[in-house]
């Protein structure tokens, strides 16, 4: 039986809607190996689907298929500590488990670009799927079904204060309130914020990173899906936050701090919320993960 570890991501990072995305120190396990029928098991107790329509189950059948394999079965365990439907990246580690196994019961047929451009054809966008893969930040672009993607390191000097909701929202949901269209001004705007992103992040020049996560195209049409995201983001910034976003389609939002910041955040963040009438929510200090997914045997 081999082991996967997937980290968790964190896409768009305000201002690069579905083309910035960075990988972090929360991650999905998935225990695997070939089997005669479909055995799936939760090991943390959560409900998950347990027949074919399992997503991990799912993204191996795939490759099987675009290998011209018939796949017997697979027996699978999961432990989730990505919380599902929370911008984290929980579906896009799945399918990157279920690539990455299959690819391994097959004598890895496929290279690491392939299953990229395999995972980002069943997920759609690469935001998610490429740092979940590759580790660190990645920027990436897709033309001709390929996806072009560039990881870099993150600097030391930065962390990322997770501030996780008891709430979902579904992908679906948060993608179909953005408009069909933008104005060139917008497109500009975000434009020039998400290159500043990438470079401040990579240099850590903390000064910018208030500036880069601006956004025009997502976070306006989806905030009114978060209640309480005006507080949190004012109550961020009281606390030191040097930039923060709604992480993927959300609700999770997430605050880049320094040193100092993580120990106001773990002190003050969560007590913050509760005086201002927003309960429930959880707080996970986060590195940034180098390495991307990767097998273990167990």
């Amino acid at each position: 039986m081999i082991r996967i570890e997937v980290p968790a991501t964190s896409a768009n990072l305000g201002s690069g809607f579905d083309c910035l995305g960075l990988a972090l120190t929360l991650y999905n396990q998935v225990w695997m190996e070939e089997a005669d029928g479909v055995e799936i098991i939760s090991r943390d107790g959560l409900s998950i689907p347990v027949d074919e329509s399992n997503l991990i189950y799912w993204s191996a059948k795939k490759l099987y298929e675009r290998c011209s394999r018939r796949l017997p079965g697979l027996h699978i365990e999961q432990q989730s500590d990505i919380p599902m439907a929370r911008g984290l990246g929980s579906s896009s580690a799945c399918i990157v488990a279920g690539l990455l196994g299959a690819n391994r019961f097959l004598g890895s047929p496929l290279s690491m670009q392939e299953l990229v451009n395999l995972a980002c054809e069943i997920e759609g966008h690469p935001d998610n799927i490429a740092p979940a893969f590759l580790g660190g930040l990645v920027t990436s672009a897709m033309e001709g079904g390929r996806v072009h993607s560039i990881s870099v390191p993150v600097s030391p000097k930065i962390h990322f204060a997770a501030l996780i909701p008891p709430f979902e929202l579904k992908t679906e949901v948060a993608r179909d309130a953005l408009p069909e269209e933008y104005s060139r001004r917008d497109a500009v705007y975000n434009l020039s914020r998400s290159a500043l992103m990438t470079a401040a992040l990579f240099s850590g020049s903390l000064e910018n990173l208030r500036v880069a996560v601006q956004d025009r195209l997502h976070q306006p049409y989806r905030m009114k899906f978060i209640p309480g995201f005006e507080t949190v983001v004012r109550m961020s910034y009281e606390l030191g936050s040097l930039g923060t976003y709604l992480s993927g389609a959300g609700p999770t939002m997430i605050s880049i701090v320094d040193d100092e910041g993580v120990k106001i955040f773990r002190e003050h963040a969560v007590a913050h919320m509760e005086e201002m009438g927003i309960s429930g929510w959880r707080l996970e200090i986060l590195e940034t993960d180098p390495k991307g997914a990767r097998i273990c045997i167990d």
